[in-house]
């Protein structure tokens, strides 16, 4: 099976990767060194229920600790969600993050798509979603930013949309796992309205705010104690390890390096925006910590066409969003990552389009 996100360092050569949404300045040392200390704990087996790490996240979010389930990352809850749900029907926004649809299939779902158009921005339309939501769909996959547009849906609207589902029957899953990076989180998040709306579920993750990609740690948080019942008796036991809850817990401590790498990240994000754009290439509304952009002049034959090829051929790897819905290979998706490390994208960006505007000025 062809590999379908970023972060593939596996089956190429790279010096930089761009192509995942981590925070680049890594792993937090309280955390490393939690996650070394545990491993005297894996010895035996850990606890299924994550109860040290579920209190601490509902402390930390303000919600009651029955509200929190812990999963081998984000993708674990998805895909139990669906196995919970089992919904005959589903709508979800393109372009999206793909486990949503793999998830679907997996239990024999039909899906429906809410196409985000780029003479929109790439926003929600709330009348085509009220369209679409008259197909009766069972469940709604939402993005909040998207991934990976970076676009984030105020949370005036998002409870506008919660609210409509509710009263459709709707079962409303929201991706917040790139809310923290944005300016303003608290202006996007439905966690502090479970209650009222309870066919919300929030899917989270320790993944990219805290670069912990390779010890799988996500969490969800609902307020229907009944589905939050039938995805304890799906999901696999002991998915999430020793290591991995000790981590979890050390990084809830670590607020300093989240407002410190949050600040960096946005004012890098700016500087990166507007250098693409110095370049020609056609920047989106990004607000996390990645931007998502064309190069209107991908279409042509030239190396400008090809600029995650021409990239990778200098060790740096881009994320090409061919294989999202609705997007082509002239649009690509960078994470955000230090200072140095973005002036060499943009160095040889600059590099590789002047050489395309040669050869186009030959021919």
């Amino acid at each position: 099976m062809e590999y379908q996100h970023g972060g593939d360092i596996y089956s190429q050569e790279v010096d930089l990767d761009f192509s995942a949404n981590l925070n680049p300045f890594g792993l937090p040392e309280a955390v490393r060194r939690a996650a070394a200390d545990s491993l005297g704990d894996c010895t035996v087996y850990p606890d299924s229920s994550s109860r040290k790490l579920t209190a601490a996240l509902a402390a930390y979010h303000g919600v009651p600790q029955e509200q929190v389930i812990c999963g081998n990352g984000a993708a674990d809850l998805i895909f139990g969600l669906a196995l919970a749900l089992k919904p005959k029907r589903a709508l979800v926004t393109a372009p999206a993050f793909s486990e949503y649809e793999q998830a679907l299939d997996a239990v024999d779902c039909r899906v429906s798509w809410l196409d985000l158009r780029e003479q929109d921005g790439f926003r929600l339309n709330p009348r085509e979603l009220l369209e679409k939501l008259s197909g009766e769909p069972q469940l709604l996959f939402l993005c909040n930013p998207n991934n990976p547009t970076g676009v984030s849906i105020p949370r005036e609207d998002m409870e506008w949309v919660a609210g409509v589902c509710r009263k459709q029957g709707v079962r409303l899953a929201v991706d917040e796992c790139f809310c923290d990076f944005l300016d303003a989180p608290e202006s996007c998040s439905l966690i502090p309205f479970l209650e009222k709306y309870p066919n919300v579920f929030v899917l989270k993750a320790f993944t990219k705010l805290y670069a912990m990609a390779g010890l799988r740690l996500g969490y969800g948080l609902c307020a229907d104690g009944e589905l939050m019942e039938r995805l304890k008796q799906v999901r696999q036991p002991w998915s999430v390890s020793s290591v991995a809850q000790a981590a979890g817990l050390a990084a809830l401590g670590e607020t300093g390096y989240v407002r410190a790498s949050t600040e960096a990240i946005a004012r890098e994000r700016r500087w990166l925006s507007g250098e693409l754009t110095r370049l020609g290439l056609t920047v989106y509304g990004s607000e996390a910590n990645y931007i998502f952009f064309r190069d209107p002049a991908g279409a042509d034959r030239s190396v400008r066409g090809r600029l995650y090829e021409a990239l990778l051929e200098r060790r740096i790897l881009i994320r090409s969003c061919a294989n999202y819905r609705g997007l082509d290979n002239t649009y690509y998706r960078v994470c955000v990552r230090l200072h140095e490390d973005n002036e060499i994208l943009i160095r040889e960006l600059e590099r590789i389009l002047a050489g395309a505007d040669h050869l186009e000025r030959q021919e």
